[in-house]
Order: C-alpha cells, then sequence, then structure tokens
C-alpha cells in the first residue's frame, strides 16, 4: 500500500475525498491545541474486498510512546481503526483504489520544546514512510 500523510488542523472525509483546513505543519503549540492527520491510503488491485486495519502511536523522540493522563490512569497516545474498499465496476482492473482518512484529535497535553512523531501501521505491517514528524514550540520568556 501506498500511504500519504498530512498533519493539519481539522480535516473531513466526504463522497470519498479528503477536506483538509490549515494542512502541512510541522511546528506547534507550546500550549495544547486540536489537530488532525489527513491519510490518504492506495489500496491495491489485490487487496480490495478485505478488511484493513489501522494504528496510529504518537511517539517521543526517543521511539517512546507518549502517555496522556486519564481516568483509567496513563495512557499511550493511539489511534485505530478500519477500512475496507471494492472494486469499483468502472476501474481499469489493476488500478489501485484510494481510501480517504481523517483523524481528528482534541488538544494534547504535550511537552514544550519537544519532537514527537505519528507512526502509521497497517494490518500490522509499518513502513518507515508511515510517519509524520513535529515539535512543539517552547514556553514564552517569563
Amino acid at each position: 500500500m501506498k500511504v500519504t500523510m498530512l498533519l493539519c488542523d481539522a480535516a473531513q472525509v466526504a463522497d470519498g475525498k479528503l477536506y483538509i483546513l490549515g494542512g502541512g505543519w510541522s511546528l506547534t503549540g507550546p500550549e495544547p491545541v486540536p489537530s488532525a492527520i489527513a491519510l490518504k491510503v492506495e489500496v491495491g488491485w489485490h487487496e480490495v474486498d478485505t478488511p484493513h486495519h489501522w494504528e496510529l502511536f504518537l511517539e517521543d523522540a526517543d521511539g517512546r510512546p507518549v502517555l496522556v493522563a486519564t481516568p483509567e490512569g496513563s495512557q499511550p497516545v493511539e489511534v485505530r481503526g478500519e477500512f475496507q474498499v471494492t472494486r469499483p465496476t468502472t476501474v481499469p482492473e489493476g488500478t489501485p483504489i484510494d481510501v480517504a482518512l481523517a483523524v481528528n484529535l482534541g488538544p494534547l497535553p504535550l511537552e514544550p520544546d519537544s519532537r514527537y512523531i505519528w507512526r502509521l501501521s497497517i494490518d500490522g505491517e509499518a513502513n518507515e514512510d508511515w510517519a509524520l514528524a513535529f515539535t512543539t514550540r517552547p514556553l514564552p520568556p517569563a
């Protein structure tokens, strides 16, 4: 599969298309703000009509999971979902089929002046290109 990922302020999928607001950034904060990840997945012709499981994991610069406080205690920041595509009758045989996904996130309490990476896996497989790195700004001088 081929995946295109983009950090943005907000994203939505409608009629198979991605609608992206404030896309293409890699610097945020330092205060927590909402964000989103827009994904375009090209599913190979031979992989249609099969359910696919995807997962996004937020890691720090050292590759450790980012933890946030929850009522159940500290939990890693992770998002999961499923998708399945069918073969359109009007598409020539062998053509990859596009899937648009939008993951909207509430404000995350991230450390200022730090580097983070969202990593994607599909069906348990990861690719070094399926990653989005970003940095949080330092706190302003007091």
